[in-house]
């Protein structure tokens, strides 16, 4: 087939339509972005072209020289970004520029709100890369070719940015990407050398290849006839600016160069920057990000880190150089020590990968306790974006769980606060005389935590709890069996025992209430029969009528209902009901001597036990049917005067 016939116009995705649009609309203020992303864009590709050429060298087409080319022309109003790496296939444009493929994207445009400041962020949080082209331009085209594959497999790429775009085979001698945009008329500040060269300074300096301009006589200067030659130059720094010494780098280009490789818009949180010598040589530089990406969940994304060796890109793979519940992460580590050849499957078995993780891992963690005890402000800013991700760490990371624990924020029954801002030493800070054991309870809501039944003898008596509310807290608290020696207990399972809480005079009103419980006890247990473990005299409830109490090791009822509508099959557990008898209720039931309606009774008081847990009925019809029932029971006849 033909170059001509090749020729086609395909519509943009929906989602790059609306995200051009608000781009052009939101970040006008920001225009000169666009050749930083454009730049970052053009230095990734050399950097996937260095890693496939290890494997295979003639992909580098006996041009091994990778670099980064900006031009302008005043009078055409044009930029052109050039560089000479791995190139893309016609596919790979389409698929590239036409679509995005980006975990997160349907909450991304959720999350927008109209108002152009706000939405400038998240954007920006977003990424703009190639489509920030469209900022200052009416008319972007791009012509590439991917490494190792003939000329004739050139593709040319042009759009207005209004919806559609052409695509069309062309002949394209050399590798790699040029992109040129047509700026618009106001935008011709643009097309401009030293407006262009002041860009680079600022946002590209760090980029550890070199980007060329043509070189520019000065004002009056007269060209020789060994001028009429083009001569470039360098300029950026164009070295790697984690090889350089902490003490030459400035706040400015730390925070330029994680944009680069985070491709985020905004400013990090924080950063550590770490060169290790000795028996190894690495250098790490990672990044905290102010603002979680939409893909925070997504636990099999882990592509925030970037590993090289000797400054050479070996690969985008978080997985092995960090643990998943430090996901959120960006930056690099450069090995001196990996050879240039290594694979994924090596990395997972090599035992200096091991050591790099464990170094990068303790330095992060040393870097979060500094800001919790020295920045607590924004420390509360890093647990409002990234605490439910850190509370996956106890989990996995066994030899590091104390130090992850003493990370971790809560809210509590001290202040009754949705905010998460208690740690497990403020708790034990405020523990109770003769108090050895940190209580928590679990729900799916703050409120449902705070108005839990199970925690009325524990706002009695004064003893604090804390109120876990996201649904990682159940794998969490089932995963922290206790800090720094005291154990962590759910007041919601197993039999409550306050220890020395209690007072002598407190066990012997326990014991006199099951006592005289024994009857009603054993009438509940005979009419829910096998639906509950056991029915008991509770020690929790001072207002409540009853409450289902759990074994040990159960999941709790929400949770279980949650897996369940994911269609994961739940083992059966038989909770336990625990009773108040000194509640105006039960003192109804017990005097209830018909059978039926004590069954009835029974199980409407079992029932709301299971829904103030967030439990699903087993038949939520039958619960109605009965609560009607005894409703109208109660309903008295009106007296006519």
């Amino acid at each position: 087939m033909s170059v001509a016939t090749q020729k086609e116009t395909l519509q943009f995705q929906t989602e790059v339509t609306q995200l051009l649009h608000l781009m052009v609309h939101s970040l006008y203020s920001n225009r000169e972005i666009f050749m930083r992303e454009l730049i970052s864009n053009a230095s990734d590709a050399c950097d996937k072209l260095r890693f496939e050429a290890i494997s295979d060298e003639a992909l580098f087409e006996q041009d091994t020289d990778l670099k980064i080319e900006v031009e302008f022309d005043k009078d055409k109003r044009t930029v052109t970004i050039r560089d000479n790496g791995i190139g893309m296939t016609r596919d790979e444009v389409i698929s590239n520029i036409g679509t995005i493929a980006k975990s997160g994207t349907r909450e991304f445009f959720e999350s927008l709100t109209g108002d152009q400041a706000k939405d400038a962020g998240l954007i920006g949080q977003f990424g703009v890369g190639f489509y920030s082209a469209f900022i200052v331009s009416d008319q972007v085209s791009l012509v590439t070719r991917r490494a190792g594959m003939g000329p004739e497999h050139g593709v040319r790429w042009e759009s207005d940015g209004e919806g559609s775009f052409e695509i069309e085979n062309v002949e394209t001698a050399s590798r790699g990407t040029a992109v040129t945009l047509w700026l618009k008329e106001e935008e011709a500040e643009f097309a401009d050398g030293w407006r262009l060269r002041s860009i680079i300074h600022k946002y590209s300096d760090h980029i550890p290849l070199p980007v060329r301009m043509l070189k520019e006589k000065d004002a009056g200067e007269e060209k020789s006839e060994d001028q009429e030659v083009a001569e470039w130059e360098t300029v950026n720094k164009a070295s790697a600016l984690w090889s350089r010494p902490k003490s030459g780098i400035s706040d400015d280009e730390y925070k330029e160069f994680y944009k680069h490789v985070g491709h985020d818009f905004q400013d990090p949180l924080t950063w550590t920057h770490n060169r290790v010598e000795g028996t190894q040589e690495y250098t790490t530089l990672l990044y905290i990000p102010s603002k979680a990406p939409f893909d925070l969940f997504d636990r099999e994304h882990m592509h925030g880190v970037k590993l090289y060796v000797k400054r050479v890109f070996i690969m985008d793979d978080a997985a092995h150089l960090l643990p998943r519940y430090l996901r959120f992460v960006r930056g690099v580590v450069d090995s001196a020590d990996l050879p240039l050849n290594i694979s994924r499957e090596i990395l997972q078995r090599n035992k200096i990968i091991d050591n790099i993780r464990a170094g990068a891992v303790k330095k992060l963690l040393g870097l979060l306790e500094n800001m919790a005890d020295k920045e607590p402000e924004k420390y509360a800013t890093f647990w409002s974006e990234f605490g439910k991700v850190l509370k996956e760490g106890p989990a996995e990371d066994f030899s590091n769980r104390e130090q992850i624990a003493g990370l971790l924020r809560f809210s509590s029954s001290h202040d009754d606060k949705e905010t998460q801002a208690v740690s497990l030493d403020d708790y034990i800070g405020r523990m109770k005389a003769g108090q050895e054991k940190i209580y928590y309870v679990t729900a799916d809501s703050f409120a449902a935590a705070k108005s839990s039944p199970h925690l009325e003898i524990f706002r009695k008596k004064d003893i604090e709890v804390l109120l876990m509310h996201d649904r990682v807290d159940e794998w969490l608290a089932g995963n922290l069996t206790e800090f720094k020696g005291k154990a962590l207990q759910s007041v919601a399972k197993g039999e409550l025992d306050l220890g020395d809480v209690e007072s002598e005079d407190d066990r012997k009103e326990y014991e006199k209430v099951e006592k005289e419980a024994e009857d009603v006890i054993k009438r509940i247990k005979d009419a829910l029969g096998d639906r509950v473990e056991e029915v008991r005299v509770s020690h929790r409830l001072t207002s409540s009528p009853a409450c289902i109490v759990l074994n040990e090791h159960d999941m709790a009822m929400y949770m279980q209902h949650l897996l369940k509508q994911a269609g994961h099959e739940m083992p059966a557990s038989r909770p336990s009901l625990e009773i108040n008898p000194t509640h105006p209720l039960l003192g109804r039931i017990r005097e209830e001597s018909d059978d039926g309606r004590f069954r009835d009774w029974s199980t409407m008081l079992f029932e709301q036990a299971v829904l103030a847990e967030g439990g699903q009925l087993e038949d939520p019809a039958g619960f109605v049917t009965r609560l009607n029932a005894l409703m109208m029971e109660m309903v008295t006849t009106p007296t006519m005067g």
